[in-house]
C-alpha cells in the first residue's frame, strides 16, 4: 500500500535579548557563566514576584510574524501552561495559548521538487525552562540543573502538516532558521540549543483524506537528526499500519547514536496543561503604528533576495542559494559587485564559492570577519582578470592575504609575481629552452608530441611561474611547427 506523510514542525527559536522574557536576569552565554547565576525571585516563580513583558522580545516576535506573512493580533493573551518538570521551577509555563501574538502565515521553501509555500498555523511567545545535564559516573546515575535558561524568551512557531518528506522538513528548518537569523532575532546556533525542532510525523493511505495518528518527536537539534528521526518514523509506522495494527500517540525521543527514536512519555492533550490566563500579566495590546514601524524596518527576505540575485545577477538556482543562505555573504558579494569594474560577475561568484568558501570551511571562519574584505579581494580579481598574475599565483597569494591580512598589491610587488606577457620575452625563453635540450626536440621531431607538454612546463619553471600561460602556448606551438618545417 501506499502511503502519504504528513509532517508538522513545531520551532522554539531563542529570541536575541540582552534579558529574559519577564524579569531583568541578563540572557547569558552557558559555557561562560557559572550554573544558577543568572536567575532571581521572578525567573524562579518565587511566591510575591510579579512578571513584566520584555517589551524587545514582543518587537522581534512582531518582526518574524511580518516576514513570515502573518495576520498578527490586536490583544494576545498569556496563560500559564501547568506541569512539573525538573527544570521547570515554578511549576508552570509562562506561555500564549488561545490567543497568540500571530496567526495564519506562509514560509516559502525550496526543494529538488520545486518551490512550495507551507502554511504557519501559530506563532506565540514563551519563556524557555532550564537545562538538566544527565550524569553518569558508573557507580551512579543523577541529574544537574541549570536555571540560568530558564525564563529566556522563546519564539514558537508551528507549521500545519504540509511537509511531506524528510527533505521538505529540512528544507523548512534551513529556510527558517535563515530568516530569524536574517533578522537579528536569533543567533541560529543549533549546537547551543538556540533554536529547537519539534517534529510531527504521521502517514495515512493514499486514498485518505484523514490524518493519520501522530507521533511528536522532540528536541531535534540538527538538521540531519530531524532528517533521520523522520525518516525512522515513517518506516516503523508503515510497518504497524501494514501488520494491521494502530499507530500510538505519544512524545518520543531520538538517540542519535542507536538511530531510533524512544518512548518518553505519551502524548498530552491542552486540557492535560490546565491551561488559564495569566493572573498577574494583562493582555498584550499591541499598537498598530508600532506594527507600521517594525514593517517599515524588515530588510529584504532571504526568498525574496534569492529571486533578485537570479535575475540580477544571471545566476544558477543553486549559486543564488549558496550566496543568499545568510546575510553577511550575500552582502560580501554585492558589495564585490559594486566594486568590479571590469571584472565579470561570473568571476567573482567562482572565486567567492571556491577559494573564500573553501578556507572558510578549512577554518571555520565567519565571511565577515575574515581578513580579506570586498576591497582587497577585488583589488586581486582586477590583477586576475587583467592577467597580470597567473591563476596559480593569485591562488597562492589570496591565500597568505587571508593569513595576514596583507593587500594583493604589496604581496605582488614585494615577491615580483606579476605576469610576463611580453611576447618576446616569452620568445626568446621558449628558443632558449628548446636549444638547451636538443634529445627532446629531436625525439619529439620523431613523432613523440607529447613533450610540447614538458617544454611548456620547462618554460614556465624558467619563468618562475609568470609567464603568461596563453601568450607562452601560442608562441610554443609557434616555434615547435617551424622546427619541424625546417627538418
Amino acid at each position: 500500500m501506499s502511503y502519504i506523510i504528513d509532517i508538522g514542525l513545531e520551532v522554539h527559536a531563542e529570541l536575541a535579548t540582552r534579558s529574559k522574557m519577564f524579569c531583568s536576569c541578563p540572557v547569558v552565554e552557558p559555557t561562560q557563566t557559572q550554573p544558577n547565576s543568572a536567575v532571581c525571585p521572578v525567573c524562579l516563580g518565587l511566591p510575591g514576584t510579579l512578571p513584566v513583558v520584555n517589551q524587545q522580545a514582543v518587537e522581534f516576535g512582531l518582526r518574524a510574524a511580518l516576514a513570515l506573512n502573518c495576520t498578527i493580533a490586536s490583544t494576545s493573551i498569556f496563560a500559564r501552561k501547568n506541569y512539573f518538570y525538573p527544570d521547570l521551577p515554578k511549576g508552570y509555563q509562562i506561555s500564549q495559548y488561545e490567543y497568540p501574538l500571530a496567526e495564519h502565515g506562509i514560509l516559502p521553501i525550496r526543494t529538488s521538487q520545486g518551490n512550495k509555500h507551507i502554511r504557519i498555523h501559530r506563532v506565540h511567545l514563551e519563556e524557555d525552562t532550564g537545562k538538566l545535564t544527565h550524569m553518569d559516573t558508573g557507580d551512579e546515575n543523577y541529574t544537574l540543573v541549570d536555571l540560568n535558561r530558564a525564563g529566556i524568551p522563546l519564539l514558537e512557531i508551528v507549521s500545519e502538516p504540509d511537509l511531506h518528506s524528510a527533505e521538505e522538513a529540512r528544507a523548512y528548518a534551513e529556510g527558517l532558521r535563515n530568516l530569524l537569523r536574517h533578522l537579528g532575532i536569533n543567533s541560529g546556533d543549533m549546537e547551543k540549543g538556540a533554536i529547537r525542532f519539534e517534529a510531527n510525523v504521521s502517514i495515512r493511505p493514499e486514498e485518505c483524506s484523514t490524518l493519520g495518528t501522530r507521533v511528536e518527536i522532540k528536541n531535534l537539534n540538527s538538521f540531519r537528526s530531524m532528517e533521520h528521526a523522520i525518516a525512522y518514523q515513517v518506516e516503523q509506522q508503515t510497518k504497524i499500519l501494514e501488520a494491521g495494527e494502530q499507530v500510538v500517540q505519544e512524545t518520543l525521543g531520538w538517540d542519535p547514536d542507536k538511530e531510533i527514536t524512544f518512548s518518553q512519555r505519551s502524548k498530552e492533550e491542552a486540557h492535560d496543561y490546565r491551561y488559564f490566563p495569566e493572573p498577574d500579566l494583562p493582555p498584550l495590546v499591541v499598537d498598530q503604528e508600532w506594527i507600521k514601524r517594525i514593517a517599515r524596518e524588515i530588510p529584504e527576505l532571504p526568498f525574496a533576495r534569492y529571486d533578485r540575485f537570479m535575475e540580477q545577477y544571471g545566476l544558477s538556482d543553486p549559486g543564488a542559494a549558496l550566496l543568499t543562505e545568510d546575510d553577511a555573504t550575500a552582502s560580501y558579494f554585492e558589495d564585490c559587485v559594486r566594486l568590479a569594474g571590469e571584472v565579470p560577475i561570473h568571476l567573482i561568484f567562482n572565486w567567492m564559492t571556491g577559494e573564500i568558501f573553501a578556507f572558510l570551511n578549512q577554518t571555520g571562519c565567519q565571511i565577515d570577519t575574515i581578513k580579506v574584505q570586498p576591497k582587497e579581494f577585488m583589488e586581486l580579481l582586477h590583477y586576475v582578470h587583467s592577467k597580470k598574475i597567473t591563476l596559480n599565483t593569485a591562488k597562492s597569494v589570496l591565500v597568505e592575504m587571508l593569513q595576514t591580512g596583507n593587500t594583493a598589491r604589496s604581496l605582488i610587488e614585494k615577491k615580483g609575481l606579476l605576469q610576463v606577457s611580453d611576447v618576446e620575452e616569452i620568445a626568446d625563453l621558449i628558443s632558449e629552452v628548446l636549444n638547451a635540450h636538443p634529445e627532446e626536440m629531436r625525439s619529439y621531431l620523431a613523432g613523440k608530441e607529447t613533450l610540447s607538454n614538458w617544454f611548456f612546463g620547462q618554460v614556465m619553471r624558467k619563468a618562475s611561474g609568470k609567464a603568461d600561460p596563453q601568450v607562452l602556448r601560442t608562441e610554443l606551438e609557434k616555434q615547435l611547427l617551424d622546427k619541424r618545417s625546417s627538418q
